[in-house]
C-alpha cells in the first residue's frame, strides 16, 4: 500500500523489534489480549507519526521513515537492555506463531488472511483506489477529490499496523521479544513488492505479487545458505537482487 501510493516505509524492521519488546512485557504482565492491544498500539503509533511527519509536516517520505527507523532501533536497544524479553504464555505462541494445526503452521492462515483482505481492500474498496491514484499522480487525485494528505496518513498508518502484526507474530514464533527482530528487513519487504509487480515509484500495486515476491526470496535465501555463503554473502546476494528488481521495473515502466 505504501508504495502503491507514492511512499515509502524504512521504518517497518525497527517497528518489528519494538512491537516485540511491548508485546512481550504485556503479555507477561497483563495477559494475552492486552499484550496483543499494546503492540498493535505501538505499530498504529509510530504510523500515525510517519503519516503526520510526511502529509502535514511534508518531509519527504524517506527522510521522514529514515529518521523513525533510527529513533525506534534505538529506543528498543534501551529499554531492553540489548536483553530478550521471554514470553510463557503458552496460548499465546500457539496462536501467534509458534503452533500448527495437523503439521499446518499457524502462520500460514495468518498470511493468507492478511493477503485476502488486502488484496480484495485494494481492488474492490474506494480506499484502495484512492491510494493507487494518489501513487500514479498526487495531484491530478486531488482534483478529482481525493484527499491526498488523509490518504497518505492512512497508508502509513496502515504500514506500521501491518508491521506491528508482524512483530506479534515474530514474537510468538520466537517465544519472546528481542531488539533485533526485523531488523533490516524493511528491504527484503520492498525488494518482495517489486518482484511482484508493485511500481517503487507509485499507482501501481499488486498484494498477491507481493506475497509470490516474498515466497520468492525465501526459496532464494533457502538456496543461498545450501550452497553455503555466509550471512554476508548472503547480503551482497540479495542487494543485487533489489537492484536488479528495481532496474527492471523501472525499464518496464519507461516502455
Amino acid at each position: 500500500y505504501a508504495l502503491g501510493a507514492g511512499q515509502i516505509d524504512l521504518s517497518v524492521g525497527s517497528v518489528v523489534g519494538l512491537t516485540s519488546l511491548v508485546t512481550a512485557w504485556a503479555v507477561q504482565a497483563a495477559g494475552l489480549i492486552p499484550g496483543v492491544l499494546a503492540g498493535l498500539a505501538v505499530g498504529v503509533s509510530i504510523g500515525a507519526l510517519n503519516g503526520a511527519l510526511i502529509a502535514w509536516v511534508k518531509i519527504p517520505p524517506f527522510i521522514a521513515t529514515l529518521g523513525t527507523q533510527i529513533l525506534f532501533a534505538g529506543v528498543s536497544r534501551t529499554v531492553s537492555g540489548l536483553k530478550s524479553v521471554p514470553i510463557t504464555n503458552a496460548a499465546f505462541n500457539f496462536a501467534f506463531g509458534g503452533g500448527d494445526f495437523g503439521g499446518i503452521p499457524v502462520l500460514l492462515p495468518w498470511m493468507l488472511a492478511v493477503v485476502v483482505l488486502g488484496h480484495l481492500y485494494m481492488r474492490k474498496r474506494p480506499f484502495g483506489r484512492q491510494v493507487i491514484a494518489v501513487g500514479g499522480n498526487a495531484k491530478a487525485a486531488l482534483y478529482s477529490g481525493v484527499n491526498v494528505k488523509r490518504t497518505i496518513f492512512k497508508v502509513m498508518v496502515l504500514s506500521g499496523f501491518l508491521a506491528s502484526l508482524a512483530g506479534i507474530l515474530w514474537a510468538g514464533r520466537f517465544g519472546g521479544g528481542r531488539y533485533s527482530l526485523g531488523e533490516a528487513e524493511e528491504t527484503s519487504a520492498i525488494a518482495a513488492a517489486v518482484l511482484g509487480g508493485t511500481s517503487i515509484n507509485g499507482g501501481k500495486a499488486f498484494v498477491a505479487g507481493a506475497c509470490i515476491g516474498a515466497v520468492m526470496l525465501g526459496m532464494i535465501n533457502n538456496a543461498l545458505v545450501m550452497y553455503g555463503l555466509d550471512v554476508y554473502q548472503q547480503m551482497v546476494v540479495r542487494g543485487l537482487i533489489i537492484l536488479a528488481a528495481v532496474a527492471f521495473t523501472v525499464n518496464a515502466e519507461k516502455e
